[in-house]
């Protein structure tokens, strides 16, 4: 995290979204992934919850305010549409 940008290196999103590295960048730029960011509040002041798409799969990060991830998860349905309620929560 930097000035209150937060970056998330290709070599870590990649695995999570089952892709390489390399491929990460022109599927941003293209919106064939997507990502939403959140700031917590309350109890996880100071923490964000990076939440990326692609395909039928969703990736999570949190992260506190250093940047260093706490926890990380990701959700592969496979030949299965991802379902819509898993979109935004």
């Amino acid at each position: 995290m930097s000035a209150g940008d937060i970056f998330v290196d290709a070599a870590l999103l990649g695995p999570l979204l089952g892709l390489e590295p390399a491929e990460i960048p022109s599927l941003l730029r293209n919106r064939t992934i997507t990502s939403f960011c959140e700031r917590g509040t309350d109890a996880d002041e100071g923490r964000y919850r990076l939440t990326f798409f692609h395909g039928n799969r969703r990736a999570r990060l949190i992260v506190d305010a250093a940047g260093l991830i706490l926890r990380r998860t990701t959700i592969n349905f496979g030949e299965h549409a991802l379902p819509r309620h898993l979109r935004r929560t």
